[in-house]
């Protein structure tokens, strides 16, 4: 992990801005998963099924997905400072209306407010990071950053447990009171203020909106209903599919063909050979991610015997391998580029992924605990220096919509990952769950294969640049932007 010495050669003011975004945005990071654990104690509270209680979950994922190519085009209209204050706002309020819920009506709307909040924090996060760190540093600051989100899907399930072995489950959403009322005084003090833009700002894509927005998020509603019911073919599962494609389909329609107005998210971003592999490998390691997240507890529970809790903590290890590993390479992807560094840790993910699928009931904990720091760390591996590179190697104009586009597939990959987990584990177990999960493992590898593929493309060893001038957001010569490196 990045040293103490590490950290105090960073600019104090850095530093400072370090701690206050990595604190307000743990709470969006944690309670995406913490609600996992509380699905049979709400359903029993409120009186109704898991497929109802469900939707606690998709209505805050389907919230935070819709935000999150809005926030590309607000931080240059209200400035990042003000953005990231009305985030931490939007999610503290959400956060009260949540644990003050009456019914699992007023609990799924008040998710939809928390979701907006986690949208325009999460996506802020590593904008505001990027921008402070400036490129020779940005390696180094995104794999701080990647400690929080690598350990929030992990942890959020562990402090969810605590919280439902001795508190009610209002207590899983007031438990970010204290935490945002301290991220927003910090935030007031700390967060640099909005330089005074002169350059005109574009207006708002509302037929972006309408096309992007909703079908990213009608693709996740069908992922997860996916994952829910087990099978493509469900209805349920169909509409939402079909809504998306054309939605998404509309908008590429409409983002490529000629308008005066700025696009919400230019497509000719993918024209950039660095950008197009960034995302891809950042949508591959959201898959693999997710997915591992959501076999191994499954093992340790139908196969081992091991109650919720104990399953989540023995999911910590990959979150810790993944979270010494990510300061370690984003660091020296800053020096040597992020091609071997990822392409290592997706071969040692991959081999992880192997051993999985050989495991049975009787293997020892070691070789299990010992597999899931393995995969963690190569997963960290591959992820702090794809981020750098995206944010190293994009004009600082087109950094929003860069950080909007990763994140979104990111989010897609982490559907598609527990989608195809959760089928896989359904139908070629053939009600044995350790086939199962061999086979949701023999899934992890091929996506893992492709990820080690795709690292190819990575950028490698980055030539040193003056710095100079960068032109006008939204122009031709800033999509052509920084130099691509060898």
């Amino acid at each position: 992990m990045m040293t103490h010495g590490e950290v105090q050669r960073l600019d104090p003011a850095l530093r400072r801005l370090i701690g206050v975004v990595l604190l307000g945005g743990i709470m969006g990071i944690l309670d995406g998963s913490m609600i996992a654990v509380a699905a049979d104690r709400l359903a029993h509270d409120f009186g109704t099924s898991l497929a109802t209680v469900s939707w606690v979950s998709a209505s805050y994922l389907l919230a935070l997905t819709v935000t999150i190519p809005v926030t590309a085009w607000a931080v240059d209209r209200v400035g990042g400072r003000r953005l990231w204050l009305g985030g931490l706002a939007v999610f503290l309020i959400g956060s009260i209306l949540c644990g003050l819920a009456w019914n699992v009506e007023s609990l799924n709307a008040f998710r939809v407010l928390q979701g907006i909040g986690a949208g325009l924090v999460d996506s802020l996060m590593l904008t505001l990071l990027a921008r402070a760190a400036g490129a020779s540093r940005v390696g180094r600051v995104m794999g701080l950053m990647g400690v929080v989100g690598s350990s929030g899907p992990v942890l959020g399930p562990i402090v969810g447990g605590i919280i439902l072995d001795s508190l009610s489950w209002r207590w899983m959403f007031l438990v970010n009171v204290p935490i945002g009322l301290l991220a927003l005084a910090l935030s007031l003090r700390i967060v640099p203020r909005d330089a005074d833009n002169t350059a005109p700002v574009g207006r708002l894509d509302v037929i972006g909106i309408a096309l992007l927005g909703p079908g990213v998020a009608a693709g996740v509603l069908a992922l997860s209903q996916v994952a829910e019911r087990g099978t493509f073919t469900s209805t349920w599962a169909l509409a939402p599919l079909a809504a998306a494609f054309l939605l998404l389909g509309g908008y590429a329609w409409h983002a490529l063909r000629p308008r005066r107005a700025a696009p919400l998210i230019d497509l000719r971003l993918f024209t950039r050979p660095s950008f197009a592999a960034s995302v891809l490998v950042g949508g591959l390691v959201g898959l693999v991610t997710f997915a591992s997240i959501f076999a191994l507890p499954l093992y340790q529970q139908l196969v081992r015997g091991h109650d919720t809790f104990e399953a989540a903590l023995l999911l910590a290890p990959l979150g810790i391998g993944s979270a010494i590993s990510m300061p370690l390479t984003g660091r020296r992807s800053d020096r040597v580029g992020a091609r071997l560094l990822a392409l290592g840790g997706a071969i040692l993910a991959g081999l992880s992924a192997l051993v999985f699928t050989q495991i049975g009931p009787q293997t020892s904990q070691v070789w299990v605990t010992a597999a899931s720091f393995t995969i963690g760390f190569g997963l960290g591996a591959v992820g702090a220096p794809t981020i750098s590179s995206l944010y190293r190697t994009l004009p600082a104009e087109l950094v929003p919509q860069g950080s909007s586009v990763l994140y979104m597939l990111n989010q897609l990959g982490a559907s598609i990952g527990i989608a195809a987990v959760a089928v896989v584990m359904l139908t070629a177990g053939d009600g044995n769950p350790l086939s199962g999960f061999h086979a949701a493992f023999w899934t992890v590898a091929v996506a893992l294969a492709v990820l080690i593929l795709a690292s190819n493309l990575l950028p490698g060893r980055l030539a040193p640049q003056e710095p100079r001038e960068q032109p006008p957001a939204g122009s031709d010569t800033a999509l052509a932007g920084a130099e691509e490196p060898a």
